[in-house]
């Protein structure tokens, strides 16, 4: 049962909600998820129908046990990503990351194509970001500023600051996105 927040906080990160979002589609409030989140509350049977549904996995995603014992290390090859599921119209996401009941960091390596755009804030949220552009080029807002990245280039925020991006060029971008989750 102590699994069960951090899959929720991981699926949640993955699909690019904050809590508002992921409490509207699941109907239920944002207070409660973030309980479930921090493991300071176990949901109901109900409640968990719900998040599952909204986060698009089956009940057991949620209640399954790992049955091997935990590795201090996880080695993930680059054909073997899993790919991360996103509402973005063809903007990839491929997982870098081990299992967050275990890790405090969740990346991805994110394909922006041309005209991509996206925007995040959720003013509760705690913890950092880090992007490093790989390929291409993309444009970054961060509260006030706003950053030109192009290949190479890193940009490090916090999370809890309003931000949005976007791939004005004609060609992909291609970034390493880490996220660091400050559950303190």
């Amino acid at each position: 049962m102590s699994a069960i927040g951090p899959k929720v906080r991981e699926l949640r990160t993955q699909l690019g909600l904050s809590l508002q979002q992921l409490a509207g589609r699941a109907e239920v409030s944002a207070a409660a998820i973030y309980k479930i989140e921090r493991s300071d509350m176990v949901p109901t049977v109900t409640t968990l129908l719900k998040l599952a549904s909204a986060l698009e996995r089956p009940v057991g995603y949620f209640i399954e046990e790992e049955t091997t014992d935990p590795a201090s290390a996880v080695y993930i090859p680059a054909g073997e990503r899993k790919v991360v599921k996103t509402r973005r119209t063809g903007v990839e996401l491929a997982d870098i990351s081990g299992p967050s009941e275990r890790f405090r960091v969740n990346g991805v390596v994110a394909t922006l194509p041309p005209g991509a755009r996206g925007s995040e804030w959720s003013p509760a949220r705690p913890g950092e970001e880090l992007v490093l552009v790989l390929d291409g080029a993309v444009d970054f807002t961060v509260g006030e500023q706003e950053f030109a990245l192009k290949q190479g280039d890193a940009l490090h925020y916090l999370a809890s600051c309003r931000y949005s991006w976007t791939n004005p060029h004609t060609g992909s971008a291609t970034l390493a996105w880490i996220k660091l989750h400050d559950d303190a």
